[in-house]
């Protein structure tokens, strides 16, 4: 369907790519995949004819038809968004760029089912394009290209408009997509779910990989470990006969014999080393000054965004170092709370306290919200409360790939993964101790969310975020809160303790999942849920009405005793937990093992400690899944049904 022979490009008299040979048929699902400046997008411009190769050739099968969507911009005209979507170029034929449109009343049918998949309203179907938001001006012309089912789909960073929902549908979509796919792409589980091969450019090559993401990773590993092998055994081998011609060419029996080395040497087939570390995002956060234990707190916060109500009544607690990931479906709040802990938001009841010594640094979904358009990125990232030499700014700005002339591009042309870096710049110029992101790695190529991931491990501040990339969360949070309803609910542990706990069906569905998809058994955060009030129907057949005040009475009496024993439960692991700190301080001490047998008591001590702690926490959450079933009765569809 496509073929590329022996392609080259160079720019500025410096080669980009040459002998670029790939094959795509229909049905592939590849992945493009290499470091930023490697060709990617000069790649794509190539495959739609917006540039010719300076040598080689691009070909298509006779009558094959190409769409593409770009990483960012896309048109916004006059015209609706079912007029967008299904109108077609006019001659049915060609690139998906192609400027002439007719209207296609016939696949209206589809181009419905499409939108209402990307999550577009009925109501929305009428609406000017000109209208909506960049993000869905985004969708609608994905949604055009999925009506049209082109032969090869062409697709940059597809899933950057996307919430974790509408992947989801996105992602099932394209595996029975009929025609081929290539995409660029800095989702892992995206490319590990769809692509069956990986193509990777890469120092001027391209290199190809079968299998997802993980797969490539893998090869190409294993690869380079045989490469460093054969290179190191040729290495040495070059070194013995170098060694021979030195000590032998200038004497004259041997001179014969040292110039047949050296001809040797000039007919060996060179092994290159493996590649070295390429250009990436190679930063530690400097480190902040320390903050209280307790970080940061709501209590008993109401908040509401006119008439609809987000949330009523929740408690939510981070202390120094967690690492805390929100989750739960669209629109639950997860944003909203972050913004509520970043003081963007105010409560419209309850508390929000910061604890001693606390700076807030809030990383916003939305980068515009931060930076200014008119600027330079120089001048941008120079605008910070830090003290900090030019010099140093520009430095920091090299390591986030903003090297020479780059530093005085205006914020309005950049991309949107260059304004993702230069927001964590301007971070990092002023650090905080309580860092909130939502989304940070939207727009970061694969090595810079790798170098996030390494700095924020080092991180000794507190991180409390969003975000649908699994590979990030898995890495980074320690602690999992999800959202629903309103309701907070903690998981005390890391991503996959909160998978095994939620019986997930898989990492990213659990993202989205609800409340009632991910059970009831961890602590919810809520300290107070509101009591429920017993309802009845006259001819509902749950008997008479005194009958189910006495149902109502007798399940909050249980209700009632099972909080006393959850809080009886948490008080005496809270305790436990203090002992345990005493003793592991004492056994620090030298002065400890200055008294005969002291170590050992402490050791004994300790270790029935830490077996009540593991005895309580199981109660704990057996008492605490007993609670939520009980609460869950109580409400009154289940009391009056």
């Amino acid at each position: 369907m496509l073929t590329l022979s022996d392609c080259e490009k160079s720019y500025a008299g410096r080669t980009l790519f040459s002998e670029v040979t790939l094959q795509v048929n229909r049905g592939d699902r590849i992945g493009l995949v290499g470091p930023n400046g490697a060709g990617k997008t000069t790649l794509f411009k190539l495959i739609l004819g917006q540039e010719e190769p300076d040598s080689g050739s691009v070909t298509f099968q006779r009558g094959a038809t190409v769409g593409f969507l770009p990483q960012e911009t896309a048109p916004a005209g006059e015209e609706t968004v079912i007029e967008l979507v299904c109108s077609l170029p006019a001659s049915g034929m060609g690139h998906e760029d192609d400027a002439e449109m007719e209207f296609d009343g016939s696949a209206v049918a589809k181009a419905k089912r499409i939108l209402k998949g990307l999550a577009f309203r009925e109501t929305d179907f009428d609406r000017p394009v000109k209208t909506l938001s960049g993000g869905w001006v985004m969708r609608a012309h994905l949604a055009r290209l999925l009506v049209q089912e082109p032969d090869l789909l062409m697709l940059d960073e597809p899933t950057n408009h996307l919430d974790l929902e509408t992947l989801i549908w996105f992602q099932q979509y394209l595996k029975s997509y009929p025609g081929g796919i290539l995409l660029i792409s800095h989702d892992r589980e995206f490319l590990n779910q769809l692509v069956t091969h990986i193509v990777e450019l890469r120092q001027g090559r391209l290199w190809r990989y079968r299998g997802n993401y993980d797969a490539y990773l893998e090869q190409r590993a294993a690869a380079e470990e045989q490469q460093l092998a054969a290179y190191k055994n040729q290495q040495r081998e070059i070194e013995r006969l170098m060694d021979f011609v030195t000590r032998f060419r200038a004497k004259n029996t041997k001179a014969a014999q040292a110039q047949s080395k050296l001809k040797q040497i000039d007919r060996m087939e060179k092994i290159s080393a493996p590649d070295a570390a390429l250009a990436t995002v190679d930063f530690n956060f400097p480190q902040p000054e320390k903050s209280g234990q307790r970080v940061i707190t709501l209590r008993e916060v109401h908040f509401a965004y006119g008439d609809h109500s987000v949330y009523r009544g929740i408690d939510f607690e981070a202390e120094r170092g967690a690492r805390v990931v929100l989750v739960g479906p669209n629109g639950s709040g997860k944003s909203t709370l972050l913004k509520l802990l970043a003081g963007v938001l105010t409560p419209t009841h309850g508390e929000r306290d910061e604890g001693l010594k606390v700076r807030v640094g809030y990383y916003s979904q939305y980068r515009t919200e931060m930076l200014q358009s008119g600027r330079t990125v120089l001048a941008e990232a120079l605008d910070t409360p830090a003290r900090v030499t030019e010099l140093a700014v520009r430095s920091l700005l090299g390591c986030f790939l903003f090297r020479d002339d780059d530093v005085f591009k205006k914020v309005d042309v950049l991309s949107g993964g260059e304004k993702s870096r230069l927001a964590l710049v301007k971070i990092l110029l002023d650090p905080p101790n309580l860092l909130l992101m939502d989304e940070p790695t939207t727009h970061l190529d694969m090595s810079s969310i790798d170098a996030l991931v390494a700095a924020l491990t080092e991180f000794t501040g507190t991180v409390i975020f969003i975000s649908h990339d699994v590979h990030f969360i898995r890495s980074i949070a320690s602690r999992v809160v999800h959202i629903d309803a309103g309701r907070l609910t903690s998981y005390a542990g890391d991503y996959a303790y909160y998978l095994e706990k939620t019986r997930a069906v898989s990492a990213r569905a659990a993202l989205t999942a609800t409340s009632g998809d991910v059970g009831a058994s961890s602590r919810p955060t809520n300290s107070r849920p509101t009591e429920a009030v017993a309802r009845t129907a006259a001819g509902n057949g749950a008997g008479s009405q005194k009958d189910r005040r006495q149902q109502v009475a007798d399940v909050r009496k249980l209700v009632s005793a099972q909080r006393r024993l959850v809080a009886d439960l948490e008080a005496h692991i809270a305790a436990l937990e203090v002992r345990q700190d005493e003793l592991a301080t004492e056994l620090e001490k030298p002065a400890t093992y200055e008294t005969p047998g002291r170590a050992v008591e402490i050791n004994r001590e300790l270790k029935i400690v830490v077996d009540e702690m593991a005895e309580k926490n199981r109660a704990w959450e057996d008492a605490a899944k007993r609670l939520s079933d009980l609460e869950l009765s109580e409400s009154p569809d289940r009391v009056a049904g």
